[in-house]
């Protein structure tokens, strides 16, 4: 999904990228900070204690130290860069990317967070739901330069050989989330 929009589409499609970058932004910031609503509220009504954000720290590290991450299969719909206008697309795309669970949830910290989200309050939840939404959108401006296939492919590229490293600081952050959780 990151390379569907990237200067080279959206010319094809009659388009800028930039503003559908933006629209992508703004919607996965605004689909972040929906589940951080919704968890937040839902944190109001019952109490987690701290424990259980100590373990939802440390089987997330454990479940993307094994490499099985429970998922869904189901991306975004691609069909729609060719069926809608950009509005549609770009924040359809980025709100369920933002939601951080409507599409293939690619690293076990997301669970971990949503059980975070709960723990938090509605404001910090909120807070913290946008934050991850908008940091979810971010990858997508890698492909700022690319406008020919070639660049197209060089910034596949680049994302695919990033994935192992920002997995393991993923894992890393984690750990000392939940050895910091277990000292509070």
């Amino acid at each position: 999904m990151l390379t569907s929009i990237n200067p080279l589409g959206e010319r094809g499609r009659g388009y800028r990228w930039g503003p559908t970058v933006a629209l992508f932004g703004l919607a996965s910031l605004v689909g972040g900070a929906t589940t951080g609503l919704v968890l937040g509220a839902l944190g109001e009504l019952i109490a987690v204690p701290v424990w259980v954000g100590v373990a939802a720290c440390a089987a997330a590290v454990l479940l993307d130290l094994s490499g099985r991450v429970p998922t869904w299969h189901r991306q975004v719909d691609e069909d729609w860069l060719t069926r809608y206008r950009r509005w549609v697309y770009a924040s359809g795309f980025g709100w369920q990317l933002g939601t951080g669970v409507v599409t293939i949830v690619t690293s076990a910290v997301t669970y971990a967070l949503l059980v975070l989200m709960v723990m938090s309050g509605p404001w910090t939840s909120v807070l913290a739901g946008g934050l991850f939404g908008l940091v979810r959108a971010l990858p997508v401006l890698a492909g700022w330069q690319a406008d020919t296939p070639a660049r197209l492919r060089a910034v596949a590229l680049r994302l695919e050989t990033g994935r192992r490293p920002a997995h393991l600081v993923t894992v890393a952050t984690t750990a000392l989330a939940a050895a910091a959780l277990g000292l509070s």
